[in-house]
């Protein structure tokens, strides 16, 4: 199983997406205080149409908390566009936290460049856009991932 984790999500739209992504891909979702939206907002679920209830769901209060109760052998992949290494470069496994920031300003960048090689990007043709839409992002990484395993 893989883990999807969105650290200080702001569009609930996007949390909801990913809830469901999470249920297509067997992922369990992990998301980091503080939120910018109430879980029980009706755009979560209606983004999550009604499978929000099924999805596996854990709020954190803080990223370290996540952290100290993961398996210590799981991998915590860092997705910006700050990192240099290609999201398809990543050797995913099962068990790794795919690791996403809010949708304003991404992740902080001390976490991003103290990943080191756990940092990664989703390559972009230069000078087209900035950055992609958080669930699109999420998809493209899950989707890699699972792609790699094959595991089903």
């Amino acid at each position: 199983m893989y883990h999807i984790v969105l650290v200080a999500p702001e569009i609930p739209h996007n949390a909801g997406a990913a809830g469901r992504l999470a249920l297509a891909t067997g992922a369990r979702l992990h998301l980091v205080k503080p939120l910018g939206f109430s879980l029980d907002d009706k755009h979560v679920r209606r983004s999550g149409l009604d499978y929000w209830q099924d999805v596996d769901l854990r709020v954190w209060e803080s990223f370290a908390d996540l952290k100290n109760e993961a398996d210590p052998a799981a991998n915590f992949w860092l997705l910006s566009t700050k990192a240099t290494r290609a999201h398809w470069d990543a050797p995913f496994r099962g068990g790794d936290y795919l690791v996403f920031g809010c949708e304003t300003r991404g992740l902080p960048e001390a976490m991003v460049y103290g990943a080191g090689e756990q940092a990664i990007r989703i390559p972009m043709a230069p000078g087209g856009t900035r950055s992609l839409n958080l669930s699109t992002a999420i998809a493209i990484t899950v989707y890699e991932a699972v792609r790699q395993d094959r595991t089903w």
